[in-house]
């Protein structure tokens, strides 16, 4: 008997997506990462070593370079956030999908965090830290100003949830 494990993913909440300035942010450190190996391949073909293997290293760097570059879009396109009345859903992945699930009464820290390409591109990150550390879950690709309405949003509710602890 086949199951549908896409129900285990869904939820009738609505879904919020990140911003797709995150999309530039990955793509440009894809690209600062790809530049020592272009050196790399350069200096194969001054080498004086066989051309195929230069021409296999090429080939495999521009295959790497597309593949990548292709699936920075589709995971980005899978981070989603849902805030319900008692916790908050973040869902991610593509061959691999991850839903956590964090009750407000247990976190213990919102931390919003942009690095200098997120910063120059206008997006954060809001990470939720929770007791076990395989419950906390982050919101990549979200606008400043989301991330701090979200930060205090959620610091809220773990306050109020916490204190009938």
């Amino acid at each position: 008997m086949a199951t549908n494990t896409e129900e285990a993913f869904t939820s009738a909440d609505e879904w919020v997506r990140v911003s797709p300035k995150l999309v530039t942010a990955r793509r440009i450190v894809l690209v600062m990462t790809m530049v020592p190996i272009i050196a790399v391949v350069v200096v194969l073909f001054v080498l004086p070593i066989p051309t195929f293997i230069a021409v296999i290293g090429s080939v495999l760097g521009v295959v790497f370079f597309v593949w990548a570059w292709w699936l920075i879009g589709r995971r980005v396109r899978s981070y989603a956030y849902c805030e319900r009345d008692d916790d908050l859903l973040v869902s991610s992945g593509i061959l691999f999908r991850r839903l956590v699930i964090v009750p407000y009464g247990r976190m213990q820290l919102v931390d919003v965090t942009a690095g200098p390409i997120d910063r120059a591109l206008g997006v954060t990150t809001v990470q939720l830290h929770t007791a076990a550390a395989t419950t906390d879950a982050s919101i990549p690709g979200l606008e400043p100003t989301i991330a701090a309405d979200l930060r205090d949003r959620l610091a809220h509710r773990g306050e109020t949830r916490s204190a009938g602890l």
